[in-house]
C-alpha cells in the first residue's frame, strides 16, 4: 500500500492572455509514500518537463473555493460555460496560468483521497511507528 501510485494523463492549457490559451499535455501524480503532496509534471516547448509540487490539500479546497498565497493559488471558474481549475504558479524562472478541467481534477483527486483519506496520511508515512520505537529503547 505504501507505494501506491494515483497517475492521470490529461491537457492542461497555458493561458497567455485572457483571448489566448495554448494545450500543454501534463501528468497529475500523487504517492502513498508521499501523502500531502501532489506533483504535476507538463511539457511547455522545452525538452525537460517541468515538476511542481504542492500541498494536495490546496488543490482538494481549490477545486470547490479560491485558495493558497505566494507560489500556488488555485480557484475553480468558468470558462466559455466548462468548469475549470485555474492554478497560478510562481517561480524564479517565470509565472504561468495553467487551466485544468475541473471534473478530471476532481475525479483523480477523488482517488487520492481513497487511497489515503485526509487526516490519515501520517499513518502512510509510519511516523507514529518510527516514534513508537525510539521511545520503546
Amino acid at each position: 500500500m505504501r507505494h501506491t501510485v494515483v497517475e492521470r494523463e490529461l491537457e492542461l492549457r497555458l493561458v497567455l492572455s485572457p483571448e489566448r490559451s495554448i494545450p500543454v499535455p501534463a501528468k497529475l501524480g500523487y504517492r502513498g509514500d508521499d501523502p500531502y503532496a501532489v506533483h504535476i509534471t507538463f511539457h511547455v516547448n522545452s525538452d525537460r518537463p517541468v515538476h511542481w509540487t504542492f500541498a494536495r490539500e490546496l488543490l482538494v479546497e481549490g477545486v470547490f473555493r479560491p485558495c493558497g498565497h505566494g507560489d500556488v493559488r488555485v480557484w475553480p471558474t468558468k470558462v466559455s460555460g466548462r468548469s475549470v481549475v485555474l492554478m497560478a504558479l510562481s517561480s524564479p524562472d517565470g509565472d504561468a496560468l495553467l487551466e485544468a478541467p475541473a471534473a478530471a481534477v476532481s475525479a483523480w483527486l477523488e482517488r487520492t483521497l481513497r487511497m489515503v483519506p485526509p487526516g490519515s496520511e501520517s499513518d502512510m508515512l509510519g511516523i507514529d511507528d518510527g516514534l513508537a520505537e525510539l521511545l520503546a529503547q
